[in-house]
């Protein structure tokens, strides 16, 4: 027997309880995980509330990982026991073992230690897909970033700049305004302070943005759609503060024939080629240095519930982990 944190109803933090689990041995095309630790993402309490529906109740939570390998499916090729993997679109990380498809795990570099490989993967891979694929952000483009001081946010904040972008980012506080323009911001605009499409047209002579970046969700739309200058793309990926209700798409239109796009890091990583092409980026850039991966906060993993309230009320900043 293991332990994992599981969820037998649906609601607030208080669901997530720390109980024995049977793990099993691993299916063809899996392999058995045992975890250093687990990352810790706004998706996970979207599943724990029912924002996301869960495949089945009772169900463990969790996408991100980094372990060892313990045991190996029939037919999976190309790793071995004892390989130090991550992976980042799994099912039940928040375990002190699980199973993984074999397709989704990849080997960590020796240069990637295992709390920043937790930390990294799902924020990490979302940046890049949301950079290189989503919108090529490079030289000459204008970007914001909503939540600039949030995991996603200075990791991609860090890799936009890298590319040659200006970057923009909105934060709540002025301790999160500074840690965003000490991760590759440009401007950061306080929220709670500033009207922030005003502030935009300001910092933009007029010009706004190519791209907006949205994870908030109800709390910047459609505001966001004010930052964007004619043909742009607003680009929404999460929901922190709720869903977006009554997007109505002549919206689109009387802003500026707008473009909009919902992806998801599962949509842009649907194959092994793209996790592994995607995986490779992420390693690359951070073993450069361009992006630094920020571990602010770390839980024990029984302690799951206390890491989503901090996370609910905004209360962390940089990536956090479950330690198991």
């Amino acid at each position: 027997m293991t332990n994992a944190i599981v969820v037998e109803q649906l609601g607030g933090p208080e669901v997530l309880q720390w109980k024995p689990v049977e793990v099993g041995a691993p299916a063809p095309g899996e392999i058995r995980v045992r975890q250093f630790a687990a990352g810790l993402n706004f998706i996970d309490v979207y599943f724990r509330n029912g924002t996301y529906k869960a495949p089945q109740l009772p169900f463990v939570p969790g996408k991100e990982g980094v372990g060892e390998i313990v045991a190996l499916g029939e037919g999976v090729l190309g790793l071995r026991i004892g390989d130090r993997v991550a992976y980042s679109s799994a099912e039940g990380t928040y375990a002190e073992e699980l199973l993984v498809k074999a397709a989704i795990a990849v080997r960590v570099p020796d240069t990637i230690d295992n709390e920043t490989a937790a930390a990294m993967m799902l924020k990490g891979m979302t940046a890049e897909y949301l950079l290189r694929r989503t919108f090529a952000v490079g030289p000459g483009h204008t970007i914001l970033i909503h939540a600039a001081a949030g995991g996603v946010g200075l990791i991609a904040g860090q890799w936009a700049k890298h590319l040659g972008a200006t970057v923009i980012g909105t934060a709540g506080s002025a301790d999160k305004v500074q840690l965003a323009l000490d991760h590759g911001y440009d401007h950061v605009i306080n929220y709670r302070e500033e009207n922030f499409p005003e502030r935009v047209l300001e910092l933009t002579d007029g010009r706004k943005c190519d791209v907006v970046y949205d994870s908030v969700g109800r709390d910047t739309f459609p505001a966001s759609l004010d930052c964007i200058r004619r043909l742009g793309l607003f680009v929404s990926f999460g929901q922190s503060s709720g869903t977006i209700a009554n997007f109505e798409l002549a919206m689109l239109n009387q802003k500026g024939s707008l473009f909009a796009t919902r992806p998801s890091l599962m949509g842009y990583n649907a194959t092994r080629a793209e996790t592994e092409a995607s995986a490779s980026a992420l390693f690359e850039v951070v073993a450069s240095g361009a992006v630094k991966i920020r571990v602010d906060q770390r839980y024990r993993l029984a302690d799951a519930a206390e890491a989503h309230r901090d996370l609910e009320s905004r209360r962390t900043t940089g990536t956090s982990i479950l330690l198991v």
